[in-house]
């Protein structure tokens, strides 16, 4: 097989991977109990089929190739989580029967129950300094629907649907051994919102059904930032065993939770559209301080523009291979900041065994722990582009560059 194929191979069986276990209904194993890895199911079997014929095409078509695969992809989410998920206003899957206000006064929250909708209990986020208020959707209206009304009705009212973010990354193809770095020590705290690690560290809480539930993505990723020197690691497992896992809602809420604990930098390899109730959390978390670090994904580039990489002020991370060559699954933001490894390198999965591993979402946790390595030798956030840009790779002639953004970071990471 030659170079070219290889990627291409290795981009087909990435889509694959497809959403989590969870959100396609399938077993994932809680920490401490791991029987075997269900099947992909029918429609990994259905794009796998097709990689043959996948490699034999010119480059531009492996990327609606891609797109096509995302569009299957939540198609198939959606079909098979009925009664936990619908598509919101924008075609978005998101958590079926509910829809959020945020920082909603007591006369919003009024003329949203008198038009029938059922208030739940307003939570504050810790951490960020703001609110969000719960509603039921009257019986028989969709979620559609509901947004449409309250446009019209009321339109003061800050309301979104609690839509879904999906892991930005998956096994690999075959990698070479463990790479041995003697990276420093890392002290700042970093957080991360993705699933639980099975692999200790300092602090894992759950924000959906199930959790803290053990992940291959999640153990991956936290065991990367290891591996590079972060020692103090906090994980806000967004997934659980939930098949509504990964919603916007836990995704704030896991945000508040890190920022309280002391994390100075939030890695979120995850993507979905762009979310009101996100925004407002990034940019709330930002004010404070914190550095917010997420992957672009692995859609392809005619997906899309990925959030939360493309909120202002998020560093945006794409991932490049052994060669230094950007991931051709990659996926795209409104503004991309560096790469890092991505590919050709290997993590711990769920059950501790070192296994080859490809996305964004495992350059966003060295990105983050180079961050948080310039906070700890006294850069402010306002001073941290300027920091990572003196220490990237330039890997084009052009910089910045829209493959590969302003340079490569921890490329001896590998």
């Amino acid at each position: 097989m030659t170079s070219r194929s290889s990627t291409i191979f290795a981009a087909i069986v990435l889509i694959c991977a497809g959403p989590s276990q969870a959100q396609l209904g399938l077993p994932v194993p809680a920490v401490g109990g791991l029987p075997a890895l269900p099947n992909a199911g029918p429609l990994a079997d259905t794009l796998a089929g097709q990689a043959g014929a996948l490699l034999d095409r010119p480059l531009r078509e492996v990327a609606g190739v891609l797109r096509q695969a995302r569009l299957d992809r939540l198609d198939t989410l959606v079909r098979n989580n009925r009664q936990t998920i619908e598509r919101d206003l924008d075609g978005a899957p998101a958590r079926r029967g509910v829809v959020l206000l945020i920082d909603a006064d007591r006369a919003v929250l009024e003329k949203v129950a008198v038009l029938g909708f059922i208030p739940g209990k307003p939570e504050q986020i810790d951490g960020l300094d703001m609110s969000v208020s719960p509603f039921t959707l009257p019986p028989g209206m969709s979620l559609a629907q509901a947004q449409k009304l309250l446009r019209q009705k009321v339109p003061e009212a800050n309301a979104t649907s609690d839509q879904l973010y999906f892991k930005g990354g998956g096994r690999g193809a075959p990698a070479g051994g463990p790479d041995k770095n003697s990276a420093a020590t890392v002290d700042t705290p970093i957080g991360f919102i993705d699933g639980a690690p099975a692999h200790p560290v300092t602090a894992v809480k759950g924000f959906a059904k199930g959790a803290p539930f053990a992940s291959d993505h999640g153990s991956a990723v936290a065991a990367l930032a290891y591996s590079v020197g972060a020692r103090r690691i906090l994980v806000a497992d967004v997934y659980g065993n939930d098949p509504a896992g990964g919603n916007a809602l836990a995704i704030v809420q896991g945000m508040g939770w890190l920022i309280g604990r002391g994390a100075k930098v939030i890695s979120i390899s995850l993507v979905g559209p762009r979310s009101p109730l996100l925004e407002r959390a990034v940019a709330s978390a930002q004010a404070r301080g914190t550095v917010i670090v997420a992957g672009v994904g692995n859609d392809g580039p005619a997906a899309p523009p990925s959030y939360p990489a493309s909120f202002k002020g998020v560093l945006a991370i794409t991932a490049v291979d052994r060669r230094n060559r950007p991931l051709i699954e990659a996926g795209r933001a409104l503004h991309l900041d560096y790469a890092a490894p991505g590919a050709d390198i290997r993590a711990l999965d769920r059950r501790g065994r070192l296994v080859p591993v490809r996305g964004t979402s495992f350059a966003a946790p060295l990105v983050a722990v180079r961050a948080a390595a310039a906070l700890d030798r006294g850069v402010k956030q306002s001073g941290m582009v300027a920091a990572l840009d003196a220490e990237a790779k330039p890997i084009s002639s052009r910089r910045p560059d829209p493959q590969s953004g302003r340079g490569l970071l921890c490329g001896a990471c590998r």
